[in-house]
């Protein structure tokens, strides 16, 4: 057996982070001049100008003012003023919540539950009980929903593929295509609707409840900003080539039909890679858009969730000013990388007298430009001694990311290895050394 000392188990000096920053290059866009169309009908793209959006609705009591969502003091940019009842904005980078106006609140979703419908023919497809060459025979419960709402003109009694019915859904938010493709998946509507709920109850979205695969009104049909945030941030990690493939396509032409992308965010900003708006009379205007930008960590996902604006101008002034607000004022920084080894503590009754620690995933933070360079990341160690058997990804310490004194994230610091349980002897003699270590003064082990 190799020598050990007895000494406390392990600590590790602040280490302190020096970021020089680049400002990413802003992508700029404003909002053209064009109707707004109810129940999402056809509405027609034109160039885009050069300049960032601006609401120029007059400004309503939406109720309690913004939070931020990280900590911020008086060096972080106010917030944009916007026209939204209910608004967020989160980097998917690292999974913050930069900030937010009553982002908890019941709000009616209308086309954004075609986001869930998504997920789970996207989950079809990846399962493979489902084909995107797959022919389905349209239904005359597809063909005649919602005369008058947003469609993309299939035909009962026509086969049209999944394929077709994907693009129907996301690029022309078809309520058609929503009914045939929930009846492909699940046999019936009314039994996809049962597992869009499931769902979402399995991704903890516990404000939401589906019933209809369309989101047409229904008091039924509810959500959260806060959680169709988390329901699109799913759809993209878990679905980035599909969600990029449909969303990002500007128009569909179907049945000698061409309608346009109704998320005027891709003719406006070129970083914009997808999303889905929605709108009824109850709902207002409503989107949620993605954009990536180059970041000091790499690519960077920022995701806009506006909700009840009120007009289809709106909505895009509104997202493009958190977009940019957000890229322009904030910045993601990776402090550790999934698999680094911090150290490697000693470990009593092993077979191994010590453990390499790290992170199961990449340690990333959010945080004000103004901050980058003064945090302070802090490896405190374990309260008690590490004893063996001790298994992978077992916790044994954490990270405290600190500016002034002020915590800004915590990151629990797992074990990357097993460390099996020493021979009787070795248990033996390691029991007596933890004596001695305790009446030195030392942490006790775990009971």
């Amino acid at each position: 057996m190799n020598k050990r000392t007895a000494a406390a188990l392990f600590s590790l000096n602040a280490i302190c982070l020096s970021v020089s920053l680049a400002l990413p290059a802003q992508a700029t866009a404003t909002t053209p001049a064009h109707p707004t169309h109810k129940n999402e009908k056809k509405a027609s793209p034109k160039s885009a100008p050069k300049s960032a959006p601006a609401a120029e609705e007059a400004v309503a009591d939406n109720g309690p003012p913004p939070v931020f969502g990280i900590p911020n003091d008086a060096t972080t940019a106010p917030l944009p003023t916007l026209n939204a009842k209910a608004w967020l904005l989160l980097d998917q980078t690292s999974g913050a919540v930069i900030a937010s106006r009553n982002a908890d609140e019941r709000v009616e979703p209308a086309s954004l539950t075609k986001i869930m419908t998504a997920y789970l023919i996207f989950s079809g497809l990846r399962d493979k009980t489902l084909k995107l060459d797959q022919m389905v025979t349209v239904s005359v419960d597809a063909w005649k929903v919602a005369p008058g709402s947003s469609k993309m003109f299939i035909e009962p009694g026509k086969q049209v593929s999944i394929d077709d019915l994907l693009s129907g859904l996301l690029i022309q938010s078809g309520n058609d295509a929503a009914v045939a493709l929930a009846e492909a998946a699940a046999g019936s509507e009314g039994a996809f609707v049962q597992k869009m709920n499931e769902q979402a109850q399995a991704m903890g979205l516990a404000h939401t409840h589906f019933n209809s695969p369309h989101g047409l009104p229904d008091p039924q049909t509810y959500s959260t900003a806060s959680d169709l945030a988390r329901m699109a941030a799913r759809l993209m990690t878990d679905f980035p080539d599909l969600y990029v493939h449909y969303d990002q396509q500007k128009s569909f032409r179907y049945n000698n039909i061409t309608q346009p992308n109704r998320n005027r965010m891709l003719w406006l900003d070129p970083s914009v890679e997808g999303g889905k708006t929605g709108h009824t009379d109850a709902a207002g205007y409503c989107m949620i858009v993605s954009a990536v930008r180059p970041g000091a960590a790499g690519p960077r996902r920022l995701i806009s969730v506006v909700m009840g604006t009120p007009s289809e101008k709106a909505r895009v002034a509104d997202t493009g000013q958190l977009l940019n607000w957000g890229f322009g004022n904030f910045e993601t920084l990776k402090l550790y990388t999934k698999g680094q080894v911090l150290g490697t503590p000693q470990v009593w009754k092993g077979k191994q007298d010590a453990v390499k620690i790290g992170f199961e995933q990449d340690v990333l933070v959010t945080v004000p430009r103004p901050w980058t360079s003064r945090l302070k990341p802090t490896l405190a160690r374990q309260e008690q001694p590490l004893i063996a058997p001790l298994q992978k990804d077992a916790t044994v310490g954490h990270v405290n990311v600190m500016l002034d004194n002020k915590s800004v994230l915590d990151v629990p610091v797992r074990a990357l290895e097993s460390v099996d349980e020493a021979g009787f002897f070795g248990r033996g003699w390691d029991g007596v050394k933890l004596w001695v270590h305790e009446m030195m003064g030392g942490d006790k082990p775990a009971a």
